[in-house]
């Protein structure tokens, strides 16, 4: 009778087998959706709604973009951990819900490290420090003196306390040694730009994508990049670095993630389309115009390891700063 069994499951398994590895083999069959863990408007719905088209193009099925904003990405973020690893729902997060989340919330219910699998990177999005007009200075080096002579005076504003460009101000405060008041806003960069506009606040790193108009349009004055390098859109603007702050090159990174437990063959299939997205013509001058620039990973191994690289990095930042989320 078990040799009966065995024969039967035997005979199955190799029924099915080709099956199996059919439905492997031809994902994706229906459409895929990414979660963009932030509202419409932001630097991660604009680089998503960007690769959207040129992404459904390649797999061959249709991309739905979910924006599931709150929580400085934390909630958007639980939701695609938790949904099935099929490789059917994709998340874009940030180095603020990737990598600085981990060090500035206490009560975290997922573990980034361990929940997902990163595919790559997409993009990187520079921060810019930014400044009211009508603060009288024209470099980094005149904002430092202009704060050193007015201790406690100016404000600097960033998305919410436990921010990447709360963190990013922190570095340069403590560098420069300035003494400066924090007003977080709530809602993202939006609102910590526009009360910047409205001169409720002096200052700011804001990322370029979120700036670049108010920038053009005058409305605000740009003193440094926080990129590496200069970027094309604003080709005058020096870097943090080369103003004297070698600790203020920062980027916001995006990359694409998926619940753990996706398949290889999947992910894969995925690190492939992805990296001939981003080296779409038209992908990447619509991303230039916004102020990012497509980055793609050498593997999803590697963007593992620099996701872990700044885990630990802004986790440091936020003890020695103290930063915490709101």
């Amino acid at each position: 009778m078990m040799k009966r069994k065995l024969a039967l499951w035997a005979a199955l398994a190799l029924a099915l087998g080709p099956t199996l590895l059919q439905a492997q083999s031809s994902y994706p069959n229906r459409g895929v959706k990414i979660i963009v863990p932030f509202a419409p408007g932001g630097a991660s719905d604009f680089v998503g709604r960007i690769i959207q088209p040129r992404l459904s193009e390649l797999l061959g099925q249709p991309i739905v973009i979910e924006n599931r904003g709150g929580a400085a990405g934390t909630i958007g973020m639980e939701v695609a951990a938790r949904s099935a690893p099929d490789g059917y729902t994709l998340v874009l997060g940030n180095v603020g819900s990737t990598a600085i989340n981990p060090g500035v919330f206490t009560n975290l219910s997922i573990n980034n490290l361990r929940d997902f699998i990163p595919v790559t990177q997409v993009v990187d999005v520079p921060g810019v420090l930014i400044v009211h007009p009508s603060v009288p200075v024209s470099s980094v080096k005149e904002l430092v003196a202009y704060v050193k002579a007015n201790p406690g005076k100016l404000n600097y504003a960033s998305p919410g306390s436990g921010s990447q460009n709360r963190l990013e101000m922190e570095v340069f405060r403590k560098d420069a040694q300035l003494d400066m008041v924090h007003v977080p806003y709530k809602g993202g960069a939006g609102p910590a730009v526009t009360g910047l506009v409205a001169g409720e606040t002096q200052m700011m790193f804001s990322t370029v994508s979120s700036a670049m108009g108010h920038i053009k349009g005058g409305r605000l004055k740009a003193l440094a990049i926080t990129s590496p390098n200069r970027i094309k859109e604003l080709p005058d603007l020096p870097t943090m670095k080369e103003s004297g702050y070698v600790d203020g090159s920062s980027g916001s990174w995006q990359g694409v993630l998926v619940p753990a437990g996706t398949p290889r063959e999947v992910v894969e299939r995925l690190y492939a389309v992805l990296v001939q997205t981003m080296k779409t013509p038209d992908v990447i001058e619509r991303l230039a115009k916004g102020g990012a620039e497509a980055v793609t990973s050498s593997s999803p191994k590697t963007f593992a390891e620099f996701i872990a690289a700044e885990t630990r990095r802004w986790g440091k930042v936020a003890k020695e700063s103290g930063a915490i989320a709101d």
